[in-house]
């Protein structure tokens, strides 16, 4: 070990001593009262010491005032290098920065926010060419080197019938693409999109819906039934329709959400069905039949039979 590196370690008489000119440093940049006790010292290299002083204000616990003065060679003065804000070994610090990208959230997005998505992204992928050319693995008769083979099959397409070539992109037309061209069958399919959903996006949504509301749910479990049997349930079209299904129950706890035909609940149709009220059945009325209302009671329905004791004679005094 070389002498200049054992004296780095040691710090400096003077740097050390300097305790007052590095507070006085530390006061003087920071706000009044904020600056705390002395809290130690390092060297940082020959004649190089740094002062640490606590940190009082508020939201820096654990932060040190950090003022390093130096001291030139075979020279008794020490002067002021630099004062700065450090953190301490337990200090708070706020969370590593994270793209917003990856910050993002399902269900951050509120009103009026605007979400972009990445040129690449791995969840879409082309939905068509939008040029009138073969598909890439087609067979095509090999023309002059000038002329791209692709472009002259499409204009002898075009020729034959009378049809016309558009350029650019079907999804920055300003106007409905004239008939005959693949922009115009996009457009006539709905399918006037720049790009779809690829076979990625397709999984990871699907992998969501099925976490969210799919058979391992607790709700899942407990259900007397499926979804795929539930008159509630409304059919999704495309591939993810063969897995999944939109709740219209508006008592179910997925009402307009996306769920798995093998999800269910309490509220599958068929689950419970209420019983119909009984119905009394209809009077029935004979009219062959009279029936006797006599205008007098009869004599013998009263508590005492008739021809015992009167008025007179009674001792319980019985009418």
């Amino acid at each position: 070990m070389s002498a200049a590196t054992t004296r780095s370690r040691t710090p400096d008489r003077l740097c050390a001593e300097a305790v007052d000119l590095a507070l006085s440093a530390a006061e003087e940049a920071a706000a009044p009262g904020v600056v705390g006790e002395h809290a130690g010292l390092i060297s940082e290299g020959d004649r190089v010491v740094t002062h640490f002083f606590e940190c009082k204000e508020f939201g820096y616990r654990g932060w040190r005032w950090a003022v390093t003065v130096a001291r030139a060679s075979r020279a008794k003065l020490v002067t002021l290098d630099e004062v700065v804000l450090l953190p301490g070994p337990d200090a708070l610090q706020a969370p590593e920065w994270v793209p917003w990208s990856e910050r993002l959230r399902p269900g951050d997005l509120g009103p009026g926010d605007l979400l972009p998505t990445d040129a690449e992204d791995l969840r879409l992928e082309p939905g068509y060419s939008g040029e009138d050319e073969p598909l890439p693995n087609s067979v095509v008769v090999t023309r002059s080197a000038s002329v791209p083979a692709s472009v002259e099959l499409a204009a002898d397409l075009a020729d034959a019938e009378d049809a016309d070539i558009t350029a650019g992109s079907p999804a920055d037309f300003t106007v409905v693409p004239a008939r005959g061209s693949i922009a115009a069958v996009a457009e006539e399919l709905g399918m006037r999109r720049a790009r779809v959903l690829s076979r990625y996006g397709l999984h990871t949504a699907a992998d969501r819906w099925e976490d969210a509301y799919g058979s391992n749910t607790p709700m899942a479990q407990a259900a007397p039934a499926t979804c795929v049997s539930c008159g509630f349930l409304v059919a999704i079209g495309g591939s993810l329709g063969q897995a999944f299904g939109v709740c219209t129950n508006e008592f179910a706890p997925a009402d307009g959400r996306v769920v798995s035909l093998a999800y269910g609940c309490g509220g599958h149709s068929e689950a419970a069905v209420m019983p119909t009220p009984p119905v009394p059945p209809p009077p029935v009325i004979d009219e062959t039949k009279v029936d006797p209302f006599p205008l007098r009671p009869a004599a013998d329905s009263g508590s005492v039979p008739a021809g015992e004791g009167d008025a007179s004679t009674a001792e319980l005094g019985h009418s």
